[in-house]
């Protein structure tokens, strides 16, 4: 994967979101950073897995109060465990990010995780908003295909990752819950870029409508 960092996407929703769990949505997407820092700096798997290893471990500790001096560890054990997301639900991440450690081509494996992944982070968002994880994880499971292929630096697997959020996206519903619209608005543009090549209008038209009615580009 090409490295990877804060996307203008991300950092456009964070001043939408309510000021009160902004710190805790920061907090989230840089824990999720620091995973992808772990694979795309790791050339041998084996030490890839390692590593994520310690990051789940430190998850762990975080709910017997072990806060690492480690910034993004502090950053959640201070901004997210408060807000009731433990660690012990951080932690699945390492679960996620696990596939896209090995060598291309990618497959089912890779393409599972990325849900995994993406529905950890925005069931953990929706909590953060008010909601029932699960009011948010078939969003997340869309976005993090689109992001994983927005990342993937060979072409086929990008393909093969592009399919999917196609069949991902075509299962979601035609509206998703105004409280959640802060967040999944993010979704709204990797709609827009993947049924209408990302042009500026249309990802434009898509956060407005999203924001007012809910509802996603579809192809």
């Amino acid at each position: 994967m090409a490295e990877r960092g804060l996307d203008h996407d991300r950092r456009v929703a964070l001043d939408q979101l309510p000021r009160a769990v902004r710190g805790a949505f920061s907090a989230l997407w840089n824990l999720d950073l620091a995973f992808a820092d772990v694979v795309t700096t790791s050339s041998d798997p084996r030490l890839g897995a390692i590593r994520l290893a310690w990051w789940r471990e430190r998850l762990e500790g975080l709910d017997q109060g072990k806060v690492p001096a480690e910034p993004r560890l502090r950053a959640v054990a201070e901004e997210l465990v408060p807000l009731g997301v433990s660690g012990q639900q951080l932690l699945q991440l390492e679960d996620g990010w696990l596939p896209l450690l090995e060598p291309f081509p990618w497959s089912d494996p890779q393409a599972e995780g990325l849900k995994l992944r993406g529905g950890i982070l925005f069931g953990a968002g929706a909590r953060l908003l008010g909601a029932e994880a699960s009011d948010g994880e078939a969003a997340g499971a869309f976005w993090s295909l689109m992001d994983g292929a927005h990342h993937c630096s060979d072409s086929a697997s990008r393909d093969y990752l592009l399919s999917e959020a196609r069949a991902a996206l075509a299962g979601l519903g035609e509206r998703l819950p105004r409280q959640l619209r802060p967040l999944t608005v993010i979704a709204a543009l990797a709609a827009a870029d993947l049924v209408r090549q990302g042009r500026g209008l249309a990802r434009l038209s898509a956060v407005v409508r999203h924001r007012l009615v809910g509802s996603l580009p579809h192809g």
